[in-house]
């Protein structure tokens, strides 16, 4: 890991949500900034710093900016469906932007971070390069499939069989500390992409996805249809894959290249 300490932060979203994020790497202007977005039910520390994936990053140079999504980790996690409108995170991460005063920086997610990471991309922000990660190109036309999977885990806790999908879900969920009822709202919150607005993404965009990861689709189908796009397998499924060192290796290489 990285010597210098994970820094915390805090701002309050324009509708009234306090919004945390964590950052690791120099914040004087001497390194260039990556804002990335973890998963669903997952946290930055999860995704991005338990196994080395920002300190990684970091050591190649860059200020690493990751924050907690709204629902989870250190971000507050409301109950009222207000706080849940279409592409919520798509503004959130939008209003951390302006916030921290980015105006020259890469962007990336994984799983649910790299559908809003799509979305971002599609609303017009423009990136210097962008990483699509855990994501396929189902997984962004037709957001409800996984979103219905989910409702279910949330509304059965305590109801699964051992070893099931659902039970692996629902082991995580504990793990990272996740409110049921907020997370519940935000499912609503997810918005389906359009292929004609993929295909007129044109940022620099590495789609890295686990070698027994299908759980959102065809990441290779994606890269095919984005103009501007790479791809890379690395060793894993979609619960495994960002375990591993080659996982935060791949964003690295690309981010440095």
């Amino acid at each position: 890991m990285a010597s210098s300490p994970i820094k915390t932060g805090r701002f309050t979203a324009p509708d009234g949500v306090g919004l945390a994020w964590h950052e690791l790497g120099p914040d004087d202007g001497s390194a260039r900034a990556v804002v990335l977005i973890h998963g669903l039910f997952s946290t930055a520390n999860m995704n991005w710093i338990k196994f080395g994936h920002a300190a990684e990053i970091a050591r190649r140079g860059f200020r690493v900016i990751m924050p907690d999504l709204r629902a989870h980790g250190m971000s507050d996690k409301p109950h009222d469906r207000a706080s849940y409108p279409p592409d919520i995170l798509v503004e959130d991460a939008e209003a951390l932007i302006g916030h921290i005063g980015l105006t020259d920086f890469d962007l990336g997610g994984y799983s649910l971070g790299g559908r809003t990471t799509a979305r971002l991309l599609i609303g017009g922000t423009k990136p210097r390069r962008a990483i699509i990660a855990g994501m396929g190109l189902e997984g962004l036309l037709d957001t409800d499939k996984r979103a219905e999977h989910f409702r279910g885990v949330l509304r059965g806790l305590g109801s699964f069989e051992k070893g099931s999908p659902q039970f692996l879900v629902q082991a995580f969920l504990k793990t990272t500390g996740g409110d049921p009822e907020a997370l519940c709202h935000l499912l609503d919150s997810f918005t389906d992409s359009l292929v004609v607005e993929i295909e007129a993404i044109r940022v620099p965009t590495l789609i890295v996805q686990g070698d027994e990861d299908d759980e959102n689709g065809s990441a290779e189908a994606l890269c095919r249809l984005l103009p501007n796009a790479d791809f890379v397998e690395v060793p894993g499924g979609h619960m495994s894959c960002i375990t591993k060192p080659e996982f935060g290796r791949a964003i690295a290489d690309y981010l440095s290249a």
